[in-house]
């Protein structure tokens, strides 16, 4: 992902920003553990690995870039740079550097947003929970949030579609065992269990996203031809009460022949009398 697509990008956001509320001027420390975590964090998944390699390079070197935090109440949020506050705890340090600035709730989404965009750190299901997020919670179109964050709407909306996988699914695709082309291949498919089923094949035989595609449309076809046999499993049942009904009725042999929405009902007879018998019993039925 090329950070030169990401719309306003981080600093022009928070220059915005700045325009709108007041901060405080410059880098200044604060001890770690007067600093808290962002709860509406878009990133919920970090890399142990990733984070202890960082951890050893603040050990030698320091924090080099500064975290930006909000001031709420006693303490302080973290708006960009929980993954260097982190490892900075397990360096052992006991304060960083902050840049504290004055932000709106939704600015401090939008830049937790765009800053883990720009480093790729969110996963495909991250992505679409903080796309959501924004949307529900500030009234964004998909128009707005794509000019916000540089993405395009329809890369919005199918990030956002993600949301419409099974758990399991979804797991999957966080844990890279599918890629994105495979989940949105999997989504055409409204049963979950099914969805859960083709993802399975996927991993054991290690499909292509091109494979997938052509599974889910042997499954959908399959899935409509069984639809449609129990479609006619159930007219026939029903037709056959029916047939039962007017025999009973009628004390002879009758037949619906159906076809679609037309078909015609066949009353046998065997003699001139019997014709006759049948004739009355339809006048009465008329006569009621």
């Amino acid at each position: 992902m090329s950070k030169k697509g990401l719309g306003k990008g981080l600093g022009a956001l928070i220059s915005a920003a700045n325009d709108e509320v007041k901060e405080n001027k410059g880098v200044v420390e604060l001890k770690i553990n007067e600093i808290e975590p962002n709860n509406n964090q878009p990133r919920k998944k970090f890399d142990d690995e990733k984070l202890n390699m960082l951890s050893e390079s603040i050990k030698k070197h320091g924090v080099v870039q500064p975290i930006i935090v909000k001031k709420e109440d006693n303490t302080y949020r973290i708006v960009a740079g929980e993954r260097r506050w982190r490892a900075a705890r397990m360096a052992g340090l006991k304060s960083i550097p902050v840049i504290i600035k004055e932000l709106t709730n939704k600015q401090v989404m939008e830049i937790a947003l765009i800053e883990n965009l720009q480093r790729e750190d969110l996963n495909p299901i991250e992505e679409a929970e903080a796309f959501e997020k924004l949307i529900n919670e500030y009234n964004l179109t998909q128009e707005e949030l794509s000019e916000s964050i540089g993405r395009s709407r329809s890369a919005i909306s199918n990030t956002i579609r993600l949301l419409g996988l099974s758990e399991k699914v979804k797991n999957c695709l966080i844990n890279q065992e599918i890629t994105s082309g495979h989940a949105r291949a999997i989504l055409s498919i409204e049963d979950k269990n099914l969805q859960e089923k083709v993802c399975d094949e996927i991993i054991e035989k290690n499909y292509t996203v091109r494979q997938t595609e052509s599974l889910v449309k042997k499954y959908l076809n399959e899935s409509k031809k069984a639809n449609n046999e129990n479609k006619e499993n159930n007219n026939s049942e029903e037709l056959i009460k029916i047939e039962e009904n007017l025999q009973g009725i009628f004390g002879t042999k009758v037949r619906l022949v159906s076809n679609n929405k037309k078909g015609k009902i066949m009353i046998e007879y065997y003699s001139e009398e019997e014709l006759d018998r049948l004739l009355t019993l339809i006048g009465m039925i008329e006569k009621k």
